[in-house]
């Protein structure tokens, strides 16, 4: 909770350019954390690596340059590349620990996992940021805030909810913790959220459709994102990503469900857009 201050203020308070190193300070230190699932010993390298693919993404289109004309095809690509690692992993969380197999000895192979999770969450922050930034500096702004707390509602929905009703195991070899009464009970509580949000802005009714069909979708995966890097500490053998944040683990701790749920939203809205 202490954090979220510190994230409101950077969305809000943050021109764009501001946002744009905020967000590369947050995937910098996510990207040394996924180095830790792969090898702690070469978590800088990992760190580094990911942050020269990033560099060359961003000259290639600088954050201004997203929604020139609708959104960027470069990002287009890396937003839809993101959403099919995604599904791929669902397969991987699915089949646990049998998958494991597959990729446990291959640093090359994690280290792409690591990329197709990170990259397209942080263009898909700089996307809904950006979104219609020239016309309303502050549009994105809450349209980023809506996904993120479509997220936290869910989080919140899934503890009480689960607490209080969980009975089935969701994935038991990759969180035990995790019940499918807590994840529905998120899911509802994330709904009502987008709906009472479709309501207050008074969509047309396609476009209310469409913006709760990509909640819903993207808490899903943000569950995903949640249990896929359960999936990954697990294999590591550690229980936190990090120690940044103290009581509470590193970011990827923090941002795990969003760097799943931020893409899926924003390319399902575009393909029933």
């Amino acid at each position: 909770m202490c954090l979220i201050p510190l994230v409101l203020g950077a969305i809000f308070l943050l021109p764009l350019t501001y946002f744009s190193l905020f967000a590369c300070g947050v995937f910098l230190l996510a990207g040394r954390e996924w180095g830790r699932f792969i090898d702690p010993r070469k978590a800088n390298v990992v760190m580094v690596s990911l942050a020269l693919v990033l560099i060359g993404l961003m000259a290639m289109v600088p954050p201004e340059q997203i929604w020139a004309s609708g959104l960027d095809s470069t990002v287009s690509w890396v937003l839809h590349g993101g959403a099919a690692w995604w599904l791929v992993s669902l397969v991987l969380v699915l089949v646990y620990p049998r998958s494991a197999a597959c990729w446990r000895d291959h640093l090359w192979l994690k280290a792409l996992f690591a990329l197709f999770s990170l990259i397209p969450f942080f263009w898909a922050l700089l996307a809904l940021r950006s979104y219609q930034y020239e016309q309303d500096p502050y549009f994105g702004a809450w349209l980023l805030l809506f996904v993120m707390s479509l997220v936290w509602m869910a989080d919140t929905g899934a503890y009480f909810v689960g607490k209080a009703f969980g009975r089935r195991k969701l994935c038991p070899r990759v969180s035990p913790g995790k019940t499918l009464e807590g994840m529905l009970g998120g899911v509802v509580t994330a709904s009502l959220l987008a709906l009472a949000v479709t309501q207050a802005i008074s969509l047309p009714l396609y476009e209310s459709l469409v913006l709760l069909v990509a909640s819903i979708v993207a808490v899903f995966a943000s569950v995903l994102g949640d249990l896929v890097e359960s999936m990954f500490k697990r294999e590591a053998g550690i229980k936190d990503s990090g120690q940044i944040l103290p009581g509470h683990g590193g970011i990827m701790d923090r941002i795990d469900s969003l760097t799943a749920a931020l893409p899926v939203f924003i390319v399902v809205v575009r393909l029933l857009s």
